[in-house]
């Protein structure tokens, strides 16, 4: 338990006395909030813009969602596609890795008591293939963040179809710098957030029977 606080504690008084040190430095220079706000003003701009920046935070988060079900639905499809296939090199995705990568005594076992290949894939090659689909599933929940911030910096449009990245470019030309950093705040807390829900998924998925997520015994 100490240790587990100890990881916790360790990077959140890091970044505190970082945070500080920006605030600081800003007050001691004072550098003007066009040039570069303090987290104080930044943390100050984000509540009194939260109706106009949650809106924008909701579009990108739908876009970004959306794009990861896409990419999951597919690139399972996929996978079992090309994992199936005798003449296909199957170099997909993870989890075309994680569907050749079962134990080859049983899939000997499944064959020699018959069993059909929809019962092989069901219960032999696709949990043998899920912790390679969840690690894929969280590098692809950042990407799909990237991806759709990316996609409103060359896309994207104004009024209420407005994303984060659109807010971003419109602060930076209106020289509300402030909000263009409270916006880049809910970016990158968004982007801690989607890793943190897929990695709290894959615990629960994998914890009751996949070595990498059952606890050694001390």
């Amino acid at each position: 338990m100490a240790e587990r606080w100890s990881r916790f504690l360790a990077p959140l008084v890091l970044g505190l006395l970082a945070l500080g040190l920006w605030e600081g430095l800003v007050r001691a220079f004072d550098i003007p909030p066009y040039l570069l706000p303090g987290p104080i003003l930044i943390l100050k701009t984000l509540v009194t813009d939260w109706g106009t920046l949650m809106e924008s935070w909701w579009i990108t988060m739908s876009i970004s969602l959306a794009a990861l079900a896409v990419a999951v639905v597919l690139g399972v499809v996929l996978a079992v596609l090309f994992a199936s296939s005798k003449w296909i090199f199957p170099i997909l995705s993870n989890t075309t890795v994680g569907l050749n990568s079962a134990d080859l005594n049983l899939v000997d076992l499944f064959k020699l008591y018959r069993a059909r290949w929809w019962q092989s894939l069901l219960h032999l090659k696709l949990p043998a293939a899920m912790p390679y689909f969840l690690a894929g599933l969280r590098i692809s929940g950042g990407l799909s963040l990237i991806g759709a911030v990316v996609a409103e910096f060359v896309a994207g449009t104004g009024g209420t179809q407005s994303g984060l990245a659109y807010r971003i470019l419109e602060s930076g030309y209106q020289l509300r710098i402030p909000r263009m950093f409270a916006a880049l705040l809910l970016i990158s807390l968004s982007g801690i957030l989607l890793f943190l829900v897929l990695s709290l998924l894959s615990h629960l998925c994998l914890r009751r029977w996949h070595e990498s997520a059952l606890k050694r015994e001390t």
